[in-house]
Protein backbone atom coordinates (compact mmCIF):
# COMPACT_ATOMS: atom_id res chain seq x y z
CA UNK A 1 0.00 0.00 0.00
CA UNK A 2 2.82 2.41 0.69
CA UNK A 3 4.03 2.13 -2.90
CA UNK A 4 0.68 3.26 -4.30
CA UNK A 5 0.58 6.45 -2.20
CA UNK A 6 3.23 8.32 -4.22
CA UNK A 7 1.51 7.20 -7.45
CA UNK A 8 -1.81 8.54 -6.20
CA UNK A 9 -0.24 11.88 -5.31
CA UNK A 10 1.52 11.98 -8.66
CA UNK A 11 -1.74 11.05 -10.38
CA UNK A 12 -3.65 13.82 -8.60
CA UNK A 13 -0.91 16.35 -9.32
CA UNK A 14 -0.72 15.20 -12.94
CA UNK A 15 -4.49 15.51 -13.39
CA UNK A 16 -4.52 18.90 -11.66
CA UNK A 17 -1.76 20.08 -13.98
CA UNK A 18 -3.63 18.75 -17.00
CA UNK A 19 -6.87 20.46 -16.02
CA UNK A 20 -5.08 23.74 -15.28
CA UNK A 21 -3.13 23.68 -18.55
CA UNK A 22 -6.24 22.91 -20.59
CA UNK A 23 -8.10 25.69 -18.80
CA UNK A 24 -5.33 28.19 -19.58
CA UNK A 25 -5.27 26.98 -23.19
CA UNK A 26 -9.04 27.41 -23.49
CA UNK A 27 -8.95 30.92 -22.01
CA UNK A 28 -6.14 32.05 -24.32
CA UNK A 29 -7.87 30.61 -27.38
CA UNK A 30 -11.17 32.20 -26.37
CA UNK A 31 -9.51 35.60 -25.94
CA UNK A 32 -7.83 35.36 -29.33
CA UNK A 33 -11.10 34.29 -30.93
CA UNK A 34 -13.14 37.08 -29.34
CA UNK A 35 -10.59 39.84 -29.94
CA UNK A 36 -9.08 38.94 -33.31
CA UNK A 37 -10.49 35.99 -35.23
CA UNK A 38 -14.27 36.47 -34.96
CA UNK A 39 -14.20 40.21 -35.76
CA UNK A 40 -11.92 39.61 -38.77
CA UNK A 41 -14.08 36.79 -40.12
CA UNK A 42 -17.25 38.83 -39.59
CA UNK A 43 -15.83 41.97 -41.20
CA UNK A 44 -16.21 43.78 -37.89
CA UNK A 45 -13.99 46.13 -35.90
CA UNK A 46 -13.19 45.96 -32.19
CA UNK A 47 -13.27 49.17 -30.15
CA UNK A 48 -12.79 49.91 -26.47
CA UNK A 49 -15.24 51.92 -24.38
CA UNK A 50 -13.08 54.62 -22.79
CA UNK A 51 -15.62 56.69 -20.85
CA UNK A 52 -18.60 56.09 -18.58
CA UNK A 53 -21.14 57.49 -21.05
CA UNK A 54 -22.62 54.03 -21.72
CA UNK A 55 -22.82 52.86 -18.11
CA UNK A 56 -24.10 50.57 -16.71
CA UNK A 57 -24.32 48.22 -19.69
CA UNK A 58 -20.94 49.16 -21.22
CA UNK A 59 -18.57 50.49 -18.54
CA UNK A 60 -15.07 51.72 -19.42
CA UNK A 61 -12.83 48.87 -20.55
CA UNK A 62 -15.59 47.00 -22.37
CA UNK A 63 -14.62 45.60 -25.77
CA UNK A 64 -17.36 46.40 -28.29
CA UNK A 65 -17.27 44.68 -31.66
CA UNK A 66 -19.06 46.68 -34.34
CA UNK A 67 -20.21 45.20 -37.62
CA UNK A 68 -20.68 47.50 -40.62
CA UNK A 69 -24.34 48.09 -41.37
CA UNK A 70 -26.42 50.15 -43.73
CA UNK A 71 -27.45 53.24 -41.74
CA UNK A 72 -30.99 52.71 -43.04
CA UNK A 73 -31.10 49.50 -40.99
CA UNK A 74 -30.51 51.30 -37.68
CA UNK A 75 -33.47 51.69 -35.34
CA UNK A 76 -34.02 53.74 -32.20
CA UNK A 77 -32.46 51.84 -29.31
CA UNK A 78 -29.65 50.26 -31.37
CA UNK A 79 -26.10 50.77 -30.13
CA UNK A 80 -23.84 51.95 -32.94
CA UNK A 81 -20.43 53.49 -33.48
CA UNK A 82 -19.94 56.67 -35.47
CA UNK A 83 -17.08 58.99 -36.39
CA UNK A 84 -17.05 62.30 -34.54
CA UNK A 85 -15.85 63.95 -37.74
CA UNK A 86 -16.46 62.25 -41.07
CA UNK A 87 -13.27 60.59 -42.32
CA UNK A 88 -11.43 60.96 -39.00
CA UNK A 89 -10.45 57.94 -36.86
CA UNK A 90 -11.98 59.14 -33.55
CA UNK A 91 -15.26 57.31 -32.87
CA UNK A 92 -18.02 57.20 -30.29
CA UNK A 93 -20.28 54.28 -29.41
CA UNK A 94 -23.70 55.43 -28.22
CA UNK A 95 -27.35 54.45 -28.53
CA UNK A 96 -29.58 55.75 -31.34
CA UNK A 97 -31.99 58.16 -29.65
CA UNK A 98 -33.67 59.53 -32.76
CA UNK A 99 -33.77 59.38 -36.54
CA UNK A 100 -34.87 62.34 -38.58
CA UNK A 101 -34.04 64.78 -41.33
CA UNK A 102 -32.24 68.09 -41.50
CA UNK A 103 -33.91 71.20 -42.94
CA UNK A 104 -32.20 70.33 -46.25
CA UNK A 105 -33.89 66.91 -46.19
CA UNK A 106 -30.75 64.88 -45.38
CA UNK A 107 -31.19 61.92 -43.04
CA UNK A 108 -29.69 62.45 -39.58
CA UNK A 109 -29.20 60.24 -36.56
CA UNK A 110 -29.31 61.46 -32.98
CA UNK A 111 -27.20 59.47 -30.51
CA UNK A 112 -26.96 59.65 -26.73
CA UNK A 113 -24.90 57.79 -24.19
CA UNK A 114 -26.99 55.79 -21.72
CA UNK A 115 -25.50 57.75 -18.80
CA UNK A 116 -25.70 61.13 -20.55
CA UNK A 117 -28.47 63.71 -20.12
CA UNK A 118 -27.71 65.45 -23.41
CA UNK A 119 -27.97 64.16 -26.95
CA UNK A 120 -24.93 64.18 -29.24
CA UNK A 121 -24.69 66.45 -32.29
CA UNK A 122 -26.64 65.13 -35.30
CA UNK A 123 -24.74 62.42 -37.22
CA UNK A 124 -24.78 61.96 -40.98
CA UNK A 125 -25.16 58.42 -42.41
CA UNK A 126 -21.59 58.43 -43.81
CA UNK A 127 -20.21 58.88 -40.28
CA UNK A 128 -21.72 55.62 -39.03
CA UNK A 129 -19.17 52.79 -38.76
CA UNK A 130 -21.62 50.07 -37.76
CA UNK A 131 -23.96 48.50 -35.24
CA UNK A 132 -22.91 46.72 -32.06
CA UNK A 133 -22.43 43.00 -32.76
CA UNK A 134 -21.24 41.88 -29.32
CA UNK A 135 -19.36 43.15 -26.29
CA UNK A 136 -17.08 41.68 -23.64
CA UNK A 137 -16.49 43.48 -20.31
CA UNK A 138 -12.88 44.33 -19.36
CA UNK A 139 -11.38 42.88 -22.55
CA UNK A 140 -11.12 46.37 -23.98
CA UNK A 141 -8.19 47.08 -21.66
CA UNK A 142 -6.26 44.28 -23.37
CA UNK A 143 -7.40 45.56 -26.77
CA UNK A 144 -6.07 49.04 -25.95
CA UNK A 145 -2.76 47.69 -24.72
CA UNK A 146 -2.02 45.96 -28.04
CA UNK A 147 -1.42 47.59 -31.40
CA UNK A 148 -2.36 45.84 -34.66
CA UNK A 149 1.21 44.60 -35.14
CA UNK A 150 1.41 43.41 -31.54
CA UNK A 151 -1.84 41.47 -32.02
CA UNK A 152 -0.36 39.77 -35.07
CA UNK A 153 2.81 38.85 -33.19
CA UNK A 154 0.79 37.70 -30.18
CA UNK A 155 -1.34 35.47 -32.41
CA UNK A 156 1.77 33.87 -33.95
CA UNK A 157 3.51 33.47 -30.57
CA UNK A 158 0.45 31.93 -28.92
CA UNK A 159 -0.14 29.65 -31.92
CA UNK A 160 3.50 28.53 -31.86
CA UNK A 161 3.31 28.00 -28.11
CA UNK A 162 0.16 25.92 -28.45
CA UNK A 163 1.75 23.79 -31.16
CA UNK A 164 4.86 23.30 -29.02
CA UNK A 165 2.69 22.45 -26.02
CA UNK A 166 0.74 19.86 -27.99
CA UNK A 167 3.97 18.29 -29.26
CA UNK A 168 5.29 18.04 -25.70
CA UNK A 169 2.02 16.47 -24.56
CA UNK A 170 2.06 13.94 -27.42
CA UNK A 171 5.72 13.10 -26.73
CA UNK A 172 4.95 12.57 -23.03
CA UNK A 173 2.02 10.30 -23.84
CA UNK A 174 4.15 8.36 -26.35
CA UNK A 175 6.91 7.89 -23.74
CA UNK A 176 4.40 6.65 -21.16
CA UNK A 177 3.06 4.07 -23.63
CA UNK A 178 6.59 2.91 -24.38
CA UNK A 179 7.34 2.45 -20.68
CA UNK A 180 4.25 0.26 -20.12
Amino acid sequence: MRRSEPRQRTGILWWSGQILSWLVLFVVLALIAVMIVVPKLGGATAYTVLTGSMRPQFPPGTLVVVKPTDPGQLRIGDVATYQLVSGEPEVVTHRVAGIGSSLAGDQQFIFRGDANNVEDKPVQPEQIRGRLWYSVPLLGFVNNALTGQQRTWLTWIVSGGLIAYSLVMFAGAWRERQEQ
